[in-house]
């Protein structure tokens, strides 16, 4: 009987601490929750529903491989379990696992045809890994369970918004908003699509409507900010970046775009004391030290305006524009080796980007190698026809080469463009004289060889 007792009262504290960490969790006090979760499941971990309890509670607080794991102990503990097969779905998704998410979302799919979350959350899925069109499909079998389903409507808006679509993302968000009003963000991502299809009236209005029921969202402050440094609203800009400082003063983030307000005004001075500050926050972010490369090298800084270059390119800026402005830096300094590795970077990210082929095409003829500077110039022009500075250089390599017509015809075309351009005209001069000095050398060759044949025939 003692024994007995012993037993009974082991399981019953291990309840009172799962309860406790039910009502935990819904105070939002997720560390002291997992605790007690976790000291209910060593009196007793065959419980599956306290691994999903503890899983749920790690997905709260952003774990999700930890979460996954749990997931996946519960489901030994009871297979077929669709809610703890479609949370462990959804945290494939969110750990990259896509193949298992789908899957998994395919399992609950026969287990269960009727489940529509499964159809629901396989949207984001596919959405991720770019298969938009099955994206629709599992959609529109979603619509046939749950047609007014707001999530849906929300999933399949991303989708939307990813491919360029932002008038069809723009009415699924407007209907989360109808079917949901208290959707997280939805006003944020509407004003995004706006502010995407260029209409800033609508843009504005879901912005400021999104702050008055979250004024403290960061995120949302700062996307506020930048449309409207695009609007011209510097002012109305600054005073969100600051506001942002007053809510999170480690915010690096809003110390850099402060600074970049300031650049932009040349107040050098100012701006470099921000981005400096900014690095001091937070040393992984983007920009900073671009905007001081930028700095020093003005100033005559050559190595400091170096060793910034370098520490912007280990932090793998992913604007491809910036990539080409780094590279057009490094070249200035003969670093080809670091030139061309900022410019390819910007090639993969933006494959059609003229200058970031012009500049490789102006490293190739630097090393010596024409022909393939003259193959990226070419590729240059293919993008961007009037791409003056890629016409010259070209003209100067297809000179170099000996290809004096392809020279001429790019001369030709750069001084209709730039006709005040004195070294084009110079270069023109230059293709000129050696087309005389050719057309010479080609006529005394002749000469040489009429004059050859006859004397052998005589």
């Amino acid at each position: 009987m003692l024994f007995e007792d012993m037993e009974f009262g082991s399981y019953e504290k291990g309840e009172q601490s799962a309860r406790k960490a039910f009502e935990l969790y819904e105070d939002g006090k997720m560390s002291q929750a997992l605790a007690e979760l976790e000291t209910a499941l060593e009196i007793n971990p065959s419980n599956s529903s306290w691994h999903f309890n503890k899983a749920l509670t790690l997905d709260s607080i952003n774990q999700f491989d930890d979460a996954t794991s749990e997931y996946e102990i519960a489901l030994q503990l009871n297979p077929d379990d669709l809610e703890i097969l479609n949370s462990l779905a959804v945290d494939y998704t969110r750990t990259c696992y896509y193949d298992l998410a789908i899957e998994t979302f395919e399992l609950i799919e026969e287990l269960d045809p009727a489940f529509e979350p499964c159809y629901c959350n396989r949207i984001i899925a596919y959405t991720e890994m770019g298969l938009h069109d099955l994206a629709e499909q599992i959609f529109y079998l979603a619509q046939q369970i749950k047609p007014d389903c707001a999530l849906c409507y929300y999933n399949i808006g991303n989708s939307l918004f990813a491919r360029g679509q932002y008038k069809k993302a723009i009415r699924c968000w407007l209907r989360t908003a109808e079917l949901e009003p208290s959707h997280p963000q939805i006003n944020y991502r509407i004003a995004q699509a706006y502010w995407s299809a260029g209409d800033n009236k609508h843009s504005r209005e879901h912005f400021l409507a999104e702050l008055r029921v979250n004024p403290g969202d960061v995120d949302v402050i700062l996307d506020f900010g930048l449309f409207m440094l695009e609007t011209g609203e510097i002012e109305s800009a600054k005073e969100k970046f600051n506001r942002i400082l007053e809510l999170e003063p480690a915010s690096g983030v809003a110390l850099f775009y402060l600074g970049e307000i300031a650049f932009s005004n040349n107040d050098y001075e100012q701006a470099v004391q921000l981005f400096s500050q900014a690095l001091q926050k937070d040393n992984t972010l983007a920009g900073p030290c671009y905007r001081l490369a930028q700095y020093a090298l003005m100033k005559g800084q050559e190595q400091k305006g170096r060793a910034y270059l370098i520490s912007e390119l280990k932090l793998a800026p992913e604007d491809a524009n910036i990539l080409v402005s780094m590279g057009s830096m490094f070249l200035r300094m003969d670093e080809l080796d670091y030139a061309t590795q900022c410019l390819l970077q910007a090639v993969d990210i933006d494959r059609v980007n003229a200058d970031a082929y012009y500049y490789l095409g102006v490293v190739r003829a630097i090393k010596g190698v024409l022909g393939d500077a003259a193959e990226f110039f070419a590729h240059t022009l293919d993008i961007q026809s009037g791409h003056v500075l890629a016409l010259r250089d070209s003209a100067f390599v297809y000179l170099a080469m000996g290809r004096l017509a392809n020279a001429a015809e790019r001369i030709k075309k750069a001084r209709s463009l730039a006709d005040n351009d004195s070294l084009l005209k110079a270069l023109g001069w230059r293709v000129s004289l050696a087309q005389v000095w050719q057309r010479i050398a080609d006529f005394l060759c002749r000469f040489r060889l009429r004059f050859g044949f006859k004397k052998f025939l005589h």
